[in-house]
Order: structure tokens, then sequence, then C-alpha cells
């Protein structure tokens, strides 16, 4: 009797390939069939469309065999999200909406039984498909913040199926989601810098962390500032981009965590407990699910008392820590998911806490303190940039250090976004993110004092990776000082950032 297609998009991690819901009426015995590789959740459609339907008074074609057929079938599909684009074709296909009012539109929804458009998850990636395709999007009310993202997407926000019905006859009933102007007041911090007293060190490696966006390791006892300090680094960190603010979205929208209109340009501070499991922490699930990386995604996963982590846990940062991405395999597909995160550690020198280079206050023994550092792999460590030391110290609670005024988030925040300028300037891309053949060139280092940092290497025994990771955190030292070209200097202040190499030699001397 009739054909119509109707456009909408599946999620399949962070992509939404687009997906033709066909329905087809034609003579046969009464029936509703929904092919393609749908789920049980998708099969129930048929009877929610149904009553949606008839309970906003539109026709529903009884006596008609009805198949819909969702293209293309092997890509895999879950969730609620098809169910209005089926019911807008039945409304195609029976003739009660002409096919020239779909043209270059998708429609995303779950419908209830009295026709009200029910909000979806993952609508960010979709939305951002169809801009690409530069198509009419119809979204559920409820999903306005998701649309409120999307520059030069127009969409509109759908009550009921009658005010869709409404609109497709050129009633143009329906309100147009505004998007939100990215060009705000950059978020406000929780915390500042001068709130930690002392630690000038520890505060020095965390404004070199922001300015490169290395990858950092606190080592202290407790009670010292460890925590306060990661915390902190949130107030040093300019404000996302659109560009990555997107990309966190997108990410939020899949995990079903949406965010504000208000904080969508606010870096994620991810702190997970050390007794979550790998596919928590990198993710997993059926469907496959993001992590605590992806959704630290252009922000900060932060790993505290990092020897308690399973040590399985632990090594699965490996690849991600390098590529910046995590893939999901299954048997029956695999999905990607961006992770370039920033990581932050903090541990404690021993299992009790207490050792400070003698054993006259500690509680443990040098095998113990050395089963309980082993539990964190070479390779792991070697993809941190800077191991800082947090002592205990008293001199910052006297009277007089406390009438020392030190450099607030802010002072060293414009700092930090002074640097980040000159490497984008410079190379396109944080130091972090520097290439290993070119990190060498954009460091512009004499002769002599390359030879000064080969023979450190060979001294310290490090590997390539340490090698170029040494050199791309000399880079950021000289772009915060302002300096063009890294010198001898900078390349003794990185070598001197490896707190934890001197934990392990202190260990062993005992």
């Amino acid at each position: 009797m009739a054909l119509a297609t109707v456009f909408t998009r599946a999620s399949l991690g962070i992509d939404a390939p687009e997906i033709r819901v066909e329905v087809d009426l034609a003579r046969g015995l009464p029936g509703f069939a929904i092919v393609g590789l749908p789920t049980a959740t998708i099969r129930e459609a048929k009877d929610r469309v149904k009553a949606a339907l008839m309970n906003a008074g539109l026709e529903f074609p009884q006596a008609t065999k009805i198949t819909v057929n969702l293209s293309p079938a092997d890509v895999p599909k879950q969730g609620a999200r098809y169910e209005l684009a089926i019911a807008v074709g039945i409304l195609v296909a029976s003739g009660q909406v002409p096919d020239s009012a779909i043209m270059n539109t998708e429609f995303y929804g779950e419908l209830a039984l009295n026709g009200e458009l029910l909000p979806v998850t993952g609508l960010v990636p979709a939305l951002l498909a169809c801009r690409s395709a530069k198509r009419t999007a119809f979204i559920p009310l409820k999903n306005e913040t998701d649309a409120g993202l999307i520059q030069g997407q127009t969409a509109y926000l759908v009550p009921d199926l009658i005010g869709v019905f409404e609109h497709l006859h050129q009633h143009n009933g329906l309100r147009k989601a505004t998007p939100i102007d990215w060009q705000l007041t950059e978020p406000t911090s929780s915390g500042d810098l001068a709130e930690v007293m002392g630690q000038e060190q520890a505060k020095r490696a965390l404004t070199l962390a922001a300015a490169g966006r290395h990858h950092i390791l606190f080592v202290g006892p407790p009670g010292t500032g460890k925590t306060m300090l990661a915390q902190r680094l949130m107030s040093l960190m300019p404000a996302l981009t659109e560009q990555e603010a997107l990309e966190l979205a997108s990410i939020r929208s899949i995990a079903q965590q949406p965010g504000t209109l208000q904080d969508w340009r606010v870096r994620e501070f991810r702190a997970p407990h050390h007794s979550c499991s790998a596919a928590a922490l990198v993710g997993g699930g059926s469907p496959p699910r993001p992590g605590e990386i992806s959704l630290a995604h252009n922000s900060v996963l932060f790993l505290d008392e990092l020897p308690e982590f399973s040590r399985h846990v632990l090594d699965s940062l490996r690849e991600p820590l390098e590529s910046g991405h995590v893939t999901i395999s299954r048997a029956a597909h695999h999905v990607r998911f961006p992770a370039n995160f920033q990581l932050i550690c903090a541990l404690n020198p021993s299992p009790c806490g207490q050792f400070d280079g003698c054993l006259a206050s500690c509680r443990s023994t040098p095998d113990q303190i050395m089963n309980y550092l082993n539990k964190l792999s070479g390779p792991l460590l070697d993809r941190i940039d800077i191991q800082v030391a947090v002592p205990r110290e008293t001199s910052s609670l006297r009277v007089n250090a406390r009438k020392h005024s030190p450099l607030n988030s802010r002072q060293l925040k414009a700092q930090v976004s002074a640097a980040r300028e000159r490497q984008l300037a410079r190379q396109g891309c944080l130091n972090s993110d520097l290439r290993a053949n070119a990190v060498l060139d954009y460091s512009q280092l004499s002769d002599g004092d390359h030879e000064f940092l080969i023979a450190a290497i060979e001294k310290l025994k490090l590997s390539h990776r340490a090698y170029h990771r040494t050199l791309r955190l000399a880079r950021s030292i000289a772009d915060l000082e302002n300096e063009e070209r890294v010198q001898k200097s900078h390349l003794a202040e990185a070598m001197g950032y490896r707190a934890l190499d001197q934990l392990i030699d202190q260990v062993r001397s005992l």
C-alpha cells in the first residue's frame, strides 16, 4: 500500500551511525513487526507506538500488516530512541503526514502511552552527526540542554506526538532550541592554591603540570597536602574550548551523566575509589559504556592511594596514556572512546606512611616498603612525567611564614595560560602531545646541553620514553619562563622531579 522512510541515528560508542526507519503498510493479516537487529526494548516499541498514536487522537492502521525495518541491519541498536521515528513513519506511510514534510529531518525520542515524548540518552553525538549531514532534528523537550550545546544546528523541541503532527502540517507550533553562547565567563574554581601552606616545590611542579598538561605523582606521608594540591590543579586550568567541551559533553551524554548549560565548559575532576574495577576505570559492559578515563577526557583523573589499586587495574591505563583513547572489543563489534586525560596520582612512602628516609619512626620493614611500592609497574611509572616529594614540614606553620603572601591561583593561571598560548602558537599542540621526533627540534638544545641530558639518562638508566618526557617537561619549564630555547637549568630541574626513584634508592640502601 505505502512505504515511508524516516531518518534517525543509533548510539555506538562515541559515534552515531545513520539509521533508516523504513515503514511498509501492506495487505495481509494485520500485524506489527520490527526487523533489523532490534533488541527487546525496540521490539516492545510497537505496543507503545500504537498506544501513543491512538491516545493522541491519531489514526493507527489497524487492519494492515505493518513492517518496520531498521537499516542497516548489522548496526547494533539499543534503547527507545527510535519510537518517534517509527510513529512518524506510520503517519507518513498512512497518508496522515505528507512525505515532503520530513525531508532532511531526523527524529529522536521515546514515546509514553499518552503520546508524551520522553528524553533519550546519548543525544549529543547524534546531533553533531545531524549537523554534519545538514539536517533538522526533532528531539524531546527535556533534551533541550543537549541541543543548546550544538552551534549551527536547528533542533525543534517536541513535547508530545500531537506537537510533531501539527508542526509537520506547517502549523509551526514547536519551539527551536536556543544555542548557548560558548564565549561565557570562565568558570570559577572552588579552591585556591594559596590555601596550601608551604610545599613550594610541589606547587611549582603543579604549575608545570598545568602548563604542559603533564602527568604528575605526589609522594609523601599522610596529611601533607597531596590531595589538596591535586584538587587545586583545577584552579590553574583554562576553561574547555568549544571543541573540547563538545567532546566531553558527548561522553557525558552516552554515560547518562548530562551536565547543565552553566557547567559545560568546566573540566571534570574524576577521583574513583581504589576498589574500582578495570571495567569501571577504562570502560566495559554490554553494550560498552565509557569508564572513568573517558569521563576525564580533556580533564583530570586523580588516583589517590595509588598502590591500593589493583595492579591489573593500573596497568590497564598504560595504553590509553599513550594513545589518548580506549578500544573496547566484543564478539560482534568494538567501540572506541576518547580518553585523553591528565593523570594525577598520590601515594604514601610506605604502608604505614611514616617512612622519611630512616626506620626510626617507621613501623614498616624495608621488605614491606619494597613490596608496597612494587605494586606499581615500571611501564606505568615511566609514563608519569613529574614525581615530586610532598614532605612533612613545619616552617610554613610559623607566624612569619604565614604573613608571606604566596602567588594565588589567579596569578598562576595567567602564567599557565600564557605558556599554553606559546606552545600552541609554536607547534599547534601542548608539550605533552609533542611527537618523539619533534620534541628535540622544538627544544633547540645546544650540543653541550644535549650531552648533559644524555649523560644524566645513562647514569640514571632511564628509558627512551623517559628521555623524551624529560625533554617535554624541560620545554614546559622554558615556556613558563618565556624562554625560546631549553637550557641546562631547565633540563636539571626536569631531571630533579624523580621523587619515587629517590625513595626506592633510600629503601635499597637500608
